[in-house]
């Protein structure tokens, strides 16, 4: 069962994923969103990198197998890499221990204390939006970034917005991202798409509201983004609570 709720900041969802105590059954696969995520599961506290390709949770050993609690807190594109202190394409289609990227005390006190909370969702929030106070507000170019594409403007069109040229915009994109704008213009095209899928809309209208060409070219995208048929996806969507961000579990 997965359930999430809005931070009092913008721009951060916290989530929760309680996993099934057997784990023969279909899973939800994590699929990509521009996203980048805090993670508390198993006793271990990590980081999920912006995926470019579906991401399978491993729901054996000590990951969320076990009928366990997996916590997360969720930043919208372009957000952590500022307050973990490294670029996004470091990370990206990767899952690391938070003491790999913060080594010494301070990772161990964080540690010990959403181990010791009564509530590790709230610990793990309280840690994340201590250090996004830390890190300064959101660059409000990326912001104009990720809504322009979102929007399904062109990369071009974007650039000349936020005044950037092309290759500037790139680079720019790869450190917030993990990916360049046409990369991420897909995985947002891609998560409207299927937003309405799962809203119930037929596969043709989906495709064009979301900024496909046609119902095949959405056909296309799913599969090679999330490694789905829209059929299959529709199906693991409908079989459970669908986890509608990209990265929320580790390997």
């Amino acid at each position: 069962m997965y359930r999430e709720r809005a931070s009092r900041v913008e721009g951060v969802v916290v989530w929760t994923r309680t996993a099934p105590v057997r784990a023969d059954g279909p899973v939800y696969p994590v699929l990509p969103d521009g996203c980048m995520d805090l993670l508390w599961i198993g006793g271990r506290l990590g980081v999920a990198g912006p995926d470019t390709h579906a991401y399978q949770p491993n729901l054996q050993g000590g990951t969320v197998g076990g009928g366990g609690e997996c916590v997360g807190v969720r930043f919208a594109p372009g957000i952590a890499p500022a307050l973990l202190g490294v670029p996004a394409h470091e990370l990206r289609d990767l899952r690391v221990d938070l003491a790999d990227l913060w080594p010494g005390p301070e990772s161990r006190e964080i540690v010990e204390r959403v181990a010791t909370a009564a509530d590790p969702a709230a610990a793990l929030e309280s840690v994340a939006l201590r250090r996004m106070a830390l890190a300064g507000p959101p660059d409000p170019l990326l912001r104009a970034v990720v809504d322009g594409l979102d929007a399904g403007r062109t990369v071009a069109s974007v650039a000349d917005t936020v005044g950037l040229g092309t290759r500037r915009l790139h680079r720019r994109s790869l450190d917030a991202f993990g990916y360049g704008p046409k990369t991420l213009a897909r995985v947002l095209r891609l998560q409207r798409a299927l937003a309405l899928v799962r809203a119930g809309a037929p596969y043709a209208e989906a495709a064009v509201a979301a900024g496909c060409a046609d119902q095949a070219h959405l056909a296309r995208e799913t599969r090679d983004l999330a490694g789905l048929t829209l059929g299959a996806y529709e199906a693991l969507a409908n079989s459970e609570t669908p986890q509608p961000s990209g990265s929320s579990t580790t390997a």
